[in-house]
């Protein structure tokens, strides 16, 4: 077994990964406080074909240094926008036909794994603040919430590892 150089991962360039078909994913991060977290959404996204990137109240939006840092170019791959008030991004969004899923722990939270998205549908998925998880204004408006089952000692996951979990996620079952 040899280690593949770069230049042999037959990558898409920006202007290659524009023109493809992207899964029916978008990410939402609301209030996001790490640039170095945002960076990472940034890359996980360009890896796996997401459609678009919001970034929401407090979360950095690029140019920046160390949200270049993480994204390592990403941030010209991936479309992105900034929306200031996530409560109307997300009504927006819902009329344009997306189902509007928080990334949380909530009761009657459908659990990753039995979540089974539909080939035809579109995903707006939400993650918040690395501390106090997403608004429960918003919990309140999505349509459903996911929870990513955990079985140590721990609450939570951080948001970068949380996004790559759930984007693997949805990317393995819509291309089933």
């Amino acid at each position: 077994m040899r280690k593949l150089k770069n230049e042999e991962l037959d990558r898409l360039d920006v202007e290659g990964f524009k023109k493809s078909e992207k899964i029916p994913v978008s990410i939402v991060l609301d209030n996001i406080r790490s640039l170095n977290n945002i960076g990472s959404v940034f890359r996980t996204s360009d890896a796996f074909l997401v459609k678009k990137i919001y970034l929401c109240g407090i979360t950095a939006k690029p140019p920046h240094k160390d949200i270049h840092k993480t994204a390592l170019g990403a941030t010209e791959s991936v479309d992105w926008e900034y929306v200031e008030d996530v409560v109307g991004l997300l009504t927006r969004l819902k009329s344009e036909g997306y189902v509007n899923l928080a990334i949380e722990q909530a009761d009657n939270a459908q659990m990753l794994h039995e979540f089974i998205p539909g080939k035809t549908e579109k995903y707006a998925l939400i993650f918040g603040n690395e501390v106090k998880g997403v608004q429960q204004k918003v919990v309140d408006i999505c349509d459903s919430v996911l929870e990513i089952p955990q079985f140590g000692t721990k609450h939570s996951l951080n948001i970068s590892v949380s996004v790559g979990v759930v984007i693997w996620d949805f990317w393995t079952k819509l291309k089933k």
